[in-house]
C-alpha cells in the first residue's frame, strides 16, 4: 500500500512539475493575444499564417524562461505593459505550439 501510495504521489508532482506555466489561464493569454493583434505582426513577418512562427524550424523560444523574454519583448513592440500574470497567461495560451516541459 506504501508503494501505491508514493506512486500516486510522485506522478502528481511530476505532472505538476510539467506544466510551465502553472499560474497561466489558456483564455485569458488566448484574450490577450487577440486584444493585441500579435498574429498581425507575426504574419507581416513571415507572410501568410503568422501560427508559423512558433514552429519554424529556427524559433528563438526552447524553455518557458525563453518565452516569457519573447513576450516581453514583442509586448515593447505593440506598446503593451504586460503584467507577470499577464505573461504566465500568455504563456500557457502560447505553450499550446511549444509544447514546453
Amino acid at each position: 500500500m506504501k508503494l501505491i501510495t508514493a506512486l500516486m504521489l510522485l506522478c502528481a508532482a511530476t505532472a505538476a512539475s510539467a506544466n510551465s506555466f502553472p499560474n497561466g489561464n489558456v483564455q485569458a493569454g488566448q484574450k490577450l493575444f487577440e486584444q493585441y493583434k500579435c498574429n498581425r505582426c507575426h504574419a507581416a513577418m513571415l507572410g501568410g499564417d503568422g501560427n508559423t512562427m512558433f514552429t519554424r524550424t529556427d524559433r528563438k523560444v526552447h524553455n518557458a524562461t525563453e518565452l516569457i523574454e519573447q513576450i516581453r519583448i514583442c509586448g515593447g513592440n505593440v506598446g503593451a505593459n504586460f503584467t507577470p500574470q499577464d505573461e504566465q497567461h500568455l504563456g500557457a495560451y502560447l505553450n499550446r505550439y511549444y509544447n514546453l516541459k
